[in-house]
């Protein structure tokens, strides 16, 4: 279950310091910040706007949450900070790179190198066993695995007996966790999480959630999860709420209760 919630602090869309104070000193680069974010869908009558100036910032080693009534944009900001949908405006800026001045092919480059995903569908590919999956993305990219973060990662995960076996002879929660070592092996800037245990039961998402908490805090690891679930989002360290494509508030260490209290707020 999720930690002892702290006050919340509800604040609009600039990007901050975590653990309290407004944005950071110009010196701080947040890992990954996004500037007046525009996306548009379609033309004229039937343009449809997903996302409407949105800034956000999120720090190394930070795991925070982006929640939303349907329709609110969150998966298009997702797919956008990622680099899988491009913008119309505004700039998105993983580390040092800014996303919209790449070619396709170097963006693409860059999410292999730089980008991890974790699905609710897993995306494991039947005919590989666990270890293969995981190490995947690194032959990939003509890479080696540093033995120790391998044998790391699947100590913490509890899959050191459930390497040579194929998805279809794991549970779903043995295959998700089977995915966030996928997605970590690279050690990956950032790491997404769309509706990581939306296909789980409560007892392997909460395994699956502790992990993503655990590779924040102890690993350093950047992840960023859309989910409409609130006892979900209650692992995070911080939730963004998005309404009509724009950022309309934040919670610290929200307990559940007050991100229920502040989804009814949403859809009033």
């Amino acid at each position: 279950m999720a930690e002892p919630a702290t006050r919340p602090r509800v604040a609009g869309n600039q990007p901050r310091a975590r653990g309290g104070g407004t944005a950071p000193p110009p010196t701080v680069k947040p890992m990954l910040m996004a500037k007046d974010l525009s996306k548009t869908y379609g033309q004229g009558s039937n343009a449809v706007q997903a996302l409407d100036g949105v800034s956000v910032g999120f720090d190394t080693g930070a795991f925070a949450a982006i929640m939303g009534p349907s329709g609110s944009g969150k998966s298009t900001l997702m797919h956008c900070l990622a680099g899988l949908d491009t913008v119309t405006s505004g700039s998105v800026r993983i580390g040092d790179t800014e996303l919209s001045g790449l070619s396709d092919r170097a963006l693409t480059l860059f999410r292999r190198d730089h980008v991890g995903f974790v699905f609710q569908s897993f995306n494991l590919l039947p005919a590989l066993t666990a270890e293969q999956n995981i190490l995947l993305p690194l032959e990939l990219a003509g890479r080696r695995p540093e033995p120790r973060w391998f044998q790391q990662l699947i100590g913490v995960l509890g899959l050191d007996d459930r390497l040579g076996h194929r998805p279809s002879e794991l549970s779903g929660g043995q295959q998700q966790r089977v995915a966030c070592a996928r997605a970590l092996i690279s050690r990956p800037d950032v790491i997404f999480a769309d509706e990581p245990t939306g296909n789980l039961d409560s007892r392997s998402g909460a395994e699956v959630l502790r992990f993503l908490r655990h590779s924040a805090r102890e690993f350093g690891q950047t992840i960023i999860m859309v989910t409409h679930d609130p006892i979900a989002a209650s692992y995070a360290d911080r939730v963004v709420f998005l309404a009509d494509g724009q950022v309309s508030g934040e919670l610290d260490h929200p307990s559940v209760a007050q991100l229920l209290d502040a989804l009814k707020d949403q859809e009033c």
